[in-house]
């Protein structure tokens, strides 16, 4: 199994070299569900991709073809292992409904893993039923190939399935469509092995995705919720003794995206000591919010076992290696710096720092321990064109803090003292970065 895996990295090769927000920077992703398995973290996104010219598919709505599986042991190297399913390799599904809407994985008692998906199901003549059912694919390695079983889960219609793994042995199912549904799943992992009940006891309006958990003794079910005087999701939860509630509402974990998109997706996960929120923007389609990004940030704990709301950051978590390149963007801007597309037609181009005279930008956690000393500016010109330069030719200043107690870890500011307004790509201590 080892050396199968490292081959598939070899062949893969890492996407991500950077510690910033989205963290999947060469397609769109979205409902993130992040499992750890074998001492790495596994993300289970779905995939959007740009709506498809068929009769029956809607262009101004999601569009959804197939899953990939990325990876990583430290939250800033991502390795894309590929596409994991396809809908045209679902036996009871629609190879044509681009509706492989949030999924979820974990790993059976027999050691194989159990990815759960939804997908709109083959229609029997006569059968003018909409909606979508869930399903489970199987595998040996928690990054495929899975190949689906031949039927869907009996009893389940919806949406955005997620499995609990309590303390107690047993597995739970929790899924939307039209509310929260909940039901105990059988030791096969196929089967419902309990009546299907509705989640009671939660504030009114729209929800969907939920994504449980178990904490020091609590459960928990969050979940993207519509307010129903803002018209766009949060991320919020309920907390309870028992995975199947009564289950308490408690409050908001992220609130609504100030430029109005439309969903967020989450999971909640903990990984070398420290518990993530993992969650999806429209960062690299700020025109059409059903094409979303992954992002991640820190999340903790009140004593009480409550969780503190979480700010989304472009910075995003991870040390950041001081010979790559280090997007200055995605840092705290201040005195009146902006950020903007280095190419608005192409988004996934990424951003660059627009410095105007005094104003500053801060990037934290960034490895210097094998860097030089000499500091590099990849500087965009007025017209767009961009070229490395040592800082001192910029005319920014460029202050460097220690922010760990080995001073290997350090935070970044980048001022601007001139006259005049600068624009940077991305800073390093690398002059080979190009």
């Amino acid at each position: 199994m080892y050396r199968h895996f490292l081959t598939s990295l070899l062949l893969l090769g890492s996407i991500s070299a950077l510690a910033q927000n989205p963290i999947i920077r060469d397609q769109f992703s979205a409902d993130p569900t992040a499992r750890v398995f074998e001492g790495r973290i596994y993300l289970y996104p779905s995939h959007d991709i740009s709506p498809v010219g068929i009769p029956g598919v809607r262009q101004d709505w999601f569009c959804m073809a197939d899953y990939h599986c990325f990876s990583s042991d430290n939250l800033v190297d991502w390795v894309d292992h590929g596409v994991i399913l396809d809908q045209k390799d679902v036996p009871w599904g629609d190879p044509t409904a681009y509706s492989m809407w949030a999924p979820d994985c974990v790993q059976g008692k027999d050691g194989r893993y159990y990815f759960y998906f939804p997908d709109a199901p083959q229609k029997a003549p006569g059968d003018n039923r909409g909606g979508f059912t869930v399903g489970v694919a199987i595998a040996d390695h928690p990054y495929g190939p899975f190949e689906a079983h031949g039927t869907s889960i009996q009893g389940i219609r919806g949406i955005d399935p997620c499995v609990l793994q309590a303390s107690n042995g047993k597995n739970y199912i929790y899924w939307a469509g039209g509310a929260l549904f909940q039901a105990e799943l059988s030791d096969n992992m196929l089967e419902l092995a309990s009546e299907v009940q509705r989640v009671e006891g939660l504030p009114a309006g729209f929800v969907e995705g939920p994504f449980a958990f178990e904490h020091n003794g609590k459960y928990y079910l969050t979940y993207p919720w519509v307010r129903e005087e803002n018209g766009t999701e949060t991320l919020a939860y309920a907390m309870s003794d028992s995975p199947l509630g009564p289950w308490e509402f408690k409050g908001i974990i992220m609130e609504e995206w100030s430029n109005r998109c439309w969903t967020n997706h989450h999971s909640l996960v903990e990984f070398k000591g420290q518990w993530y929120l993992f969650y999806h923007h429209n960062d690299y389609s700020p025109s059409f919010d059903k094409n979303r990004s992954v992002c991640v940030d820190s999340l903790s704990f009140n004593a009480d076992g409550t969780i503190r709301q979480v700010i989304p950051t472009n910075r995003g978590v991870g040390i950041t290696d001081g010979s790559s390149k280090i997007q200055m963007d995605r840092g705290t801007l201040s005195g009146g710096a902006t950020i903007a597309y280095n190419d608005s037609l192409q988004p996934f181009s990424g951003w660059k720092v627009i410095l105007p005279p005094g104003a500053s930008v801060e990037y934290s956690n960034v490895n210097l321990e094998k860097s030089s000393s000499k500091v590099w500016v990849n500087e965009v010109s007025p017209s767009g064109k961009s070229k490395i330069r040592p800082i001192k030719k910029t005319g920014l200043k460029l202050l460097v803090r220690s922010s760990s107690p080995t001073r290997s870890h350090f935070n970044l500011r980048l001022e601007n003292p001139s006259s005049r307004p600068v624009q940077v790509d991305w800073i390093s201590f690398n002059k080979g970065q190009r």
